[in-house]
């Protein structure tokens, strides 16, 4: 994963364009995750961030997990980003390659809205999914299966850690009683990254 400093201005969505697309209850999972980068004293909420709020929040995020202990063991990591293993993120900006920088002057620029690169990323291909459907509001299972289809994204890293597969909650999702309900989850800036592969 790449890590930049922020250095100018990138497009991307406003928070007033995202705000306006989600559900009621991952609005409130979105103003959990910036209540929390604000806390941890980070620029920019990051795919960490949003996984923790979801986790906490989401009954249907945490059905997408193997278990009870599964979802306390990533709770666990993730209360400890102040403290542990996130130190080695402060100060820089999650950028895991999803969505190409742009560059001005011969150096790479992020867009200063609050959002990292790939978190803005995450939220574009959550939004998209749920318009394939044909649902004007995005719910968090679409942000969790967007979350877990960058494989590079510190979310990702945080599953990893707990030993949670990213290939099997996607496979859970696609699997689970509601799924003929939803669209193909790899949407936007992200390719199938477990495409020829089969999971547990």
């Amino acid at each position: 994963m790449q890590s930049r400093t922020p250095q100018g201005a990138e497009p991307g969505p406003t928070r007033a364009d995202i705000d306006s697309r989600l559900s009621a209850a991952l609005a409130s999972v979105v103003a959990g995750a910036r209540r929390r980068a604000v806390r941890d004293g980070d620029r920019q909420v990051d795919t960490a961030h949003l996984l923790h709020s979801l986790l906490e929040t989401d009954p249907d995020v945490r059905a997408a997990f193997d278990d009870g202990g599964q979802v306390v063991r990533l709770l666990g990591y993730l209360v400890q980003r102040s403290i542990g293993y996130g130190l080695q993120w402060q100060g820089t900006v999650e950028d895991s390659g999803a969505v190409p920088l742009v560059r001005q002057g011969g150096s790479a620029s992020v867009k200063e809205t609050g959002w990292s690169p790939s978190a803005a990323a995450a939220m574009e291909a959550a939004i998209g999914r749920a318009a394939l459907r044909g649902e004007p509001r995005t719910l968090g299972i679409d942000l969790l299966v967007a979350l877990v289809a960058d494989p590079d994204c510190r979310a990702v890293e945080v599953l990893g850690r707990a030993g949670a597969d990213a290939q099997v909650i996607l496979r859970r999702v696609e699997d689970a009683p509601y799924a003929e309900t939803y669209a193909d989850p790899y949407v936007g800036p992200y390719p199938d990254p477990y495409a020829g592969t089969s999971a547990d």
